[in-house]
């Protein structure tokens, strides 16, 4: 049987705003897991593995999170949505100005029986002019963080 080996997948797609030029709101990436779909989805699912495996993440628990940002700490609403038999987790996080941003993603089993994450990337509720340098330098850490669950979930 040949061994598959690990790979790390980019899709970019944007939208056109009303000025007719291109502004990219996601991202979604994914990776191979060397472990089983349910043993990655019990991982990732939980909030407090977050700051394990994510740069952003200081502390999270079932209802809140502290996030470390470039302007210091902050303390936001979360809220993590589940579906086990669909391999979906997704994180509706509230800012201390109630806006919301979101991230969702999918645990799926590949070919090889192994796991599959995918994370959709949204770019956070900042204004339009700042959406795609936010949205930049998301991207990078998110890369980053997908390599540090591989090893996490590779032990």
């Amino acid at each position: 049987m040949k061994k598959i080996g690990v790979l790390l997948i980019v899709f970019t797609i944007g939208i056109i705003s009303s000025a007719n030029s291109q502004v990219k709101n996601h991202e979604i990436q994914s990776v191979n897991l060397q472990t089983t779909k349910e043993k990655a989805f019990a991982y990732i699912a939980n909030p407090k593995n977050l700051n394990k495996w994510t740069g952003a993440f200081k502390e999270a628990d079932e209802k809140s999170a502290l996030l470390v940002t470039p302007r210091g700490e902050l303390k936001i609403g979360l809220e993590t949505k589940t579906n086990r038999e669909l391999g979906t987790i997704d994180w509706y996080m509230t800012m201390p100005d109630s806006s919301i941003g979101v991230a969702y993603s999918r645990v799926t089993t590949g070919p090889d029986g192994k796991a599959i994450y995918s994370f959709t990337l949204i770019a956070p509720p900042v204004p339009l002019e700042q959406v795609e340098g936010a949205l930049a330098t998301q991207i990078g850490q998110l890369k980053e963080e997908l390599k540090k669950l591989q090893v996490i979930l590779s032990e």
